[in-house]
């Protein structure tokens, strides 16, 4: 250490007893042994926090600093070197002991473990706690400001009151029930609880019983598919905690929402990926408009803490983990579990902090793990969802399944044992439903959209354009205004019949200028600010659900598209304008015939017709058309005689933009066609009309914000 303890400078003439009297009572041991000690209690009573954690790796690197320093420092006696060793050496015991009880720990003792601003405060306080002089580069270190650290915590304002207003603050420890004993006390229970995954028999149960669909009052204008309805019912039943694993596209944020209606537990805390997180919010108010929904950007500023439901993303949990925490919620939602499979990560250990005190305020908190891909790379997998539903703890299982065992009769030892641990586990919450499964159940062809937010500077530079470009539309309506205010044809209001000659003439310009905020130039930049994301979520899909069709109109969405691929393993093949017949036909018959090749990547005006893709059941439309009939004519390349399932076409939308307007308008015309024709499907709209409606609606927007009363 670059500074040594206060007592070993000056005069080291006192006896040899005194002088180790003073060595037991003053520096940096005392401090490091009453801290272990504390870390020692605390495992014993359950798992431990971020900040025991770095309380934890403190002591582990004060100690080996010390260490090297006691055996560096030649004042010292022999004698007097040996008895700080064997004090240090008791304390390497209780860390090693304590981590042997958390085995998690083990990851902060190797030298090459990542050393947070947590753990660097903790060893700074420990040292001046004993008395040592911080050297001066420890002294000046700046905090640093890096992703998943827990530097960043806020408290935003709005949630301070709602904590300090609230009774739903209050814990409810009503339902607390002692912890069975009986003959599996002392067994190692979770590796044959994995094994009884990774061994189980053909056949075997994937999903709990659920009850008959009950009556459920819902919001006009939304139904319950049968195998939604039956979820909600086994939480009016009383179930609390779900591994809901269903396939993508059978609605499970919808499940979610109703289990939390239905189970009163509320305030909510949806934790999801940025990708989904403004469609979360409005998902809430689709099927509980009752309910208030806040989503948490960044620090927090315009959260509402009173709302009911709050939604934050994975990405920012570590500036909020400690409010959250002491919010008193009484459900959670971790959606795209497999996101926290990696127990060792900083969201990991977040969200699972985040559920043990929630069910320590709750005894029996509503707690869900959404995700359509439970297992990724093997059966630990399960471990991480399985401690954040309270069905296990570190080292053995929780209560409710403790119980669930021990009913069994069976130990490990038992070749029955497995069976029926496996359906202990199911019977916990397990809920796994295949679109297959439920055909019935769901319309052979539907479009899902899914919103998502284009963030950074990316984002804010297409705020801008589109701000730019409302705003030349405003100045060319009121110079069309003007003109005719002189000509004395002026009527009163909004003039929409202006409106949309306005729109048109920008069209018109915009097909012939390459300024950068004309409406195509827009749709093309916002086309590529989500092929990162649209892309993300084409991979989660072929990894839960096979084989996907990724749609794009511009290459360079197709080349990201296909090099995020890559880096997540994943194999792809593509389609493209450029391409002669033969490698077209090599592209789709890879794809169709081999397994190892979950995904294509299709250009929409390509790959849009004559081509078979019915191997696959999902398809993702990255950039929107500008006619109904080119989408659909994408999607019916897997919509077609011969498709066994239903398929879902999930059309990625940047929220807040024209990209969101232009769905809309889509959808409009679409519906228009169907009524005109008796149901056929067949465009009736040129895409110059979508064009020149997204504009018309962005200046009318325009027009009507600035005519409203301040």
């Amino acid at each position: 250490m670059a500074t040594r303890e206060r007592q070993r400078s000056g005069d080291r003439r006192p006896s040899q007893r005194a002088r180790a009297r003073g060595y037991d009572n003053e520096g940096i041991i005392p401090v490091l042994a009453k801290a272990v000690r504390e870390i020692e209690n605390a495992v014993k009573r359950g798992p431990l926090t971020l900040a025991q954690r770095g309380r934890y790796q403190a002591v582990a690197l004060l100690a080996r600093e010390e260490r090297a320093s006691v055996r560096a420092d030649k004042t010292l006696t022999d004698a007097q070197r040996d008895i700080q060793l064997k004090r240090l050496d008791g304390i390497a015991t209780i860390l090693a002991q304590t981590a042997a009880n958390h085995p998690s720990l083990f990851s902060l003792l190797g030298e090459d473990a990542e050393v947070g601003e947590s753990t660097r405060r903790m060893k700074r306080e420990m040292q001046l706690a004993a008395g040592l002089e911080l050297p001066e580069a420890e002294v000046a270190e700046p905090i640093e400001v890096t992703e998943g650290r827990v530097d960043r915590r806020v408290i935003p304002p709005s949630v301070a009151a709602a904590q300090l207003a609230n009774p739903f603050l209050v814990p409810d420890f009503s339902q607390v029930a002692p912890r069975p004993q009986g003959h599996l006390v002392g067994w190692d229970l979770i590796g044959p609880l994995l094994n009884s995954f990774e061994v189980s028999t053909p056949g075997a149960s994937t999903c709990m019983e659920l009850p008959e669909p009950g009556n459920l009052l819902l919001p006009k204008g939304v139904d319950l598919m049968p195998h939604q309805a039956r979820l909600v019912a086994s939480v009016s039943a009383g179930h609390r905690t779900f591994l809901l694993a269903d396939e993508p596209g059978l609605g499970k944020t919808a499940q979610a929402l109703l289990a939390a209606q239905v189970a009163n537990a509320y305030p909510l805390l949806a934790v999801v990926p940025n990708v989904v997180k403004t469609n979360w919010a409005r998902e809430v108010e689709m099927w509980t408009p009752q309910r208030t929904v806040s989503v948490v950007h960044g620090d927090g500023e315009t959260v509402d803490g009173f709302a009911d439901i709050m939604v934050v993303n994975y990405e920012i949990l570590d500036r909020h983990v400690d409010w959250i925490g002491n919010h008193g919620f009484r459900g959670m939602v971790v959606d795209e579990a497999h996101y926290i499979k990696n127990k060792k990560s900083q969201r990991s250990q977040h969200v699972l902090e985040i559920s043990q005190r929630v069910r320590r305020r709750m005894a029996r908190p509503l707690l869900m793990a959404l995700t359509g891909t439970p297992l990724i790379n093997d059966i630990e997998d399960f471990r991480t969802i399985w401690q954040f539903l309270g069905w296990i703890e570190e080292r053995q299982p929780g209560d409710a399944l403790m119980a669930k065992l021990e009913a069994t009769g069976l130990t490990p030892a038992d070749h029955a044992f497995y069976p029926a641990a496996r359906q202990a586990v199911v019977d916990m919450g397990i809920v796994r439903r295949r679109k297959v499964d439920v055909a019935a159940d769901i319309p052979a062809r539907r479009i899902a959209d899914l919103p998502v937010e284009l963030e950074g500077a990316v984002g804010r530079s297409i705020h801008e354009a589109e701000l730019r470009l409302a705003q030349r539309l405003v100045a060319r309506y009121q110079a069309a205004l003007e003109h005719r205010r002189s000509t004395g044809s002026v009527i009163e209001g909004i003039d929409h019949e202006l409106i949309h000659r306005v729109a048109e003439r920008e069209v018109a310009e915009s097909s012939e200028s390459s300024t950068e905020d004309n409406v195509f130039a827009m749709v093309r930049r916002i086309g590529q600010a989500k092929a990162e994301l649209a892309a993300d979520y084409a991979a989660q899909l072929a990894r839960s659900a096979g084989k996907v069709v990724f749609f794009a109109k511009h290459l360079d969405v197709m080349d990201t598209a296909e090099e995020l691929f890559a880096k997540r393993g994943l194999r792809s093949t593509s389609i493209r304008g450029d391409q002669t017949k033969t490698a077209r036909q090599q592209a789709i018959d890879s794809f169709v015939n081999d397994p190892d090749v979950p995904l294509i990547v299709c250009s929409l005006t390509a790959a849009g017709v004559g081509i078979n893709l019915q191997v696959a059941s999902n398809v993702v439309l990255a950039e929107l058309s500008w006619t109904n009939a080119e989408q659909t004519q994408a999607i019916d390349r897997v919509h077609r005689i011969g498709q066994h399932e239903p398929v879902t076409a999930w059309r990625i939308i940047a929220a807040q933009t024209i990209d969101a307007r232009i769905a809309e308008l889509i959808d409009s015309k679409a519906g228009l066609a169907a009524r005109a024709l008796d149901g056929s499907t067949e465009e009736i709209t040129a895409s110059a009309d979508i064009q020149v409606e997204a504009l018309v609606s962005l200046l009318t927007q325009a027009l009507t914000e600035d005519a409203a009363p301040i």
